[in-house]
């Protein structure tokens, strides 16, 4: 079972007591402090995101995953930790979103291997007989679980606003903040897409970002011909864009309906 498999390593894991009470680090950090040397660090790193793995891992299963009993958690535990081993901070993308990546796809490998079984089986034996004697097929209520799909959006648009609230926290910006912050004008808010563009497709910057979580100021001044106060002005916008830009935000790349206008990236900012 995977489960035994995986519980040496969670041993000192334990969700809510094993993180310390040191200063929170971001999941960026987390993992060049290990690639380091730090392995010490491993543990709790995976022990402050045990929730996070088993909400996206009961998403993904469209139920409830207990982290005790079920295969699938296990899956997801290791993927996580095969997630850290692997993550380029060079390629821009943040690490929670690799390891969502990650997880995802070692959680459908351990069903179509689950389910191999499953092709052997006659349509037939899913027959079954109701009170009035008709015949009923379980394979054909597919089409009220597609509508049940479609309902679930509503579910995973909420669960993505929290994990972008989340992340954005590191950062010290609240969506309240981003309300206020937002430009009032049209042109001024493409400009600032445009930067937030540059700085999202940047690798080296974003790493920059989410090591520091500081915005690298002088870089986009050059690349963009902004002036240092427009963009201080503008910072905690320019990185929320950024941060959507270059994480597994779809609903929110949609709501917020981010179009990249390149004429726009040099012109200063109206309020």
């Amino acid at each position: 079972m995977l489960l035994i498999l995986f519980k040496r390593f969670l041993r000192k894991s334990v969700p809510s007591q094993a993180v310390s009470s040191e200063q929170r680090l971001g999941p960026e950090q987390y993992v060049e402090k290990i690639r380091q040397g730090d392995e010490g660090l491993r543990d709790q790193f995976i022990a402050e995101y045990y929730p996070y793995i088993a909400k996206l891992t009961s998403r993904f299963c469209k139920r409830y995953v207990d982290p005790n009993r079920d295969d699938e958690f296990s899956v997801a535990l290791l993927a996580f930790n095969e997630a850290i081993n692997q993550y380029d901070a060079e390629a821009g993308a943040s690490f929670l979103g690799f390891a969502k990546t990650v997880i995802q796809r070692r959680l459908i490998d351990h069903v179509r291997k689950e389910q191999r079984h499953l092709q052997a089986v006659p349509y037939s034996t899913y027959d079954s007989e109701g009170d009035d004697g008709a015949v009923y097929n379980v394979l054909d209520t597919r089409q009220a679980l597609d509508e049940h799909e479609m309902n679930r959006n509503i579910t995973e648009r909420r669960e993505e606003i929290e994990e972008l609230s989340l992340e954005l926290e590191l950062f010290g910006i609240t969506f309240p903040e981003l309300v206020d912050n937002s430009p009032k004008h049209a042109d001024s808010r493409q400009m600032l897409i445009g930067i937030a563009a540059m700085l999202a497709q940047n690798g080296s910057l974003m790493a920059m970002l989410r090591l520091t979580q500081r915005m690298p100021i002088k870089e986009l001044m050059d690349q963009s011909g902004v002036s240092r106060k427009t963009l201080e002005r503008n910072r905690k916008y320019i990185i929320a864009l950024a941060v959507i830009m270059s994480g597994s935000y779809p609903y929110m790349n949609d709501y917020l309906d981010i179009r990249i206008d390149d004429t726009t990236a040099g012109k200063e900012v109206s309020r």
